[in-house]
């Protein structure tokens, strides 16, 4: 045969050609329909942009780490959605830039923490953790309570996620220094905590 296993095993060049050529197709096949599905496009019911201060408190997430110990997607096996609740799905996300789905847990998912505990308690968790769950591995946040939260930088975060999708309006972005005055990074990330999964409890 003119193209043969053996012909495409032996030129080191020709395999990586056909495995590329492969795996380029297979990726086109599997991600290409999902940009024209609405289930991945458009916001599950309820899913709403981030506010202000869980904008600020996502980016507060981000910078700490706490997604390399902390999931934020809970999959469709028995096992997940009886502890955490309903499995996650595409519209969830669609205003996360980037999402936070993980693999690592470390500690417990979140993507259904919100409301789960009080403000207070997750307070406290953050400062000091082991005060409320004494086996917890997780590092205490006391700066944050400190911490003031910067309005005009939330302000041009969320003028940069506009310009890619998120529908913020001139009022909300223009309202951001006013809300975020005298709040610290503790009380943003607390309200993105608190945020987190409401729409799919």
């Amino acid at each position: 045969m003119a193209f043969s296993h053996k012909k495409i095993e032996t030129k080191h060049w020709l395999l990586v050609l056909c495995t590329l050529f492969i795996i380029s197709l297979g990726g086109l096949v599997e991600i290409v329909p999902l940009f024209f599905q609405r289930t991945t496009t458009e916001p599950a019911p309820g899913v709403q942009p981030y506010g202000v201060l869980q904008l600020a408190g996502r980016d507060v997430y981000q910078r700490e780490g706490c997604y390399t110990c902390h999931s934020q997607m809970i999959r469709s096996l028995r096992s997940d959605t009886l502890r955490y609740g309903p499995y996650s799905v595409a519209g969830e996300f669609v205003y996360d830039h980037p999402f936070q789905w993980g693999s690592k847990r470390t500690g417990p998912d979140l993507a259904r923490v919100g409301g789960r505990y009080s403000d207070e308690w997750q307070r406290q968790h953050l400062i000091a953790p082991r005060s409320l769950v004494p086996q917890s591995n997780m590092p205490a946040f006391p700066w944050l309570e400190k911490a003031p939260l910067d309005g005009e930088r939330i302000a041009a975060h969320m003028t940069a996620l506009r310009k890619i999708g998120v529908p913020y309006t001139d009022e909300q972005i223009a309202s951001a220094p006013e809300v975020a005055a005298g709040k610290t990074e503790l009380d943003a990330l607390v309200a993105y905590l608190q945020g987190l999964g409401v729409a799919r409890h």
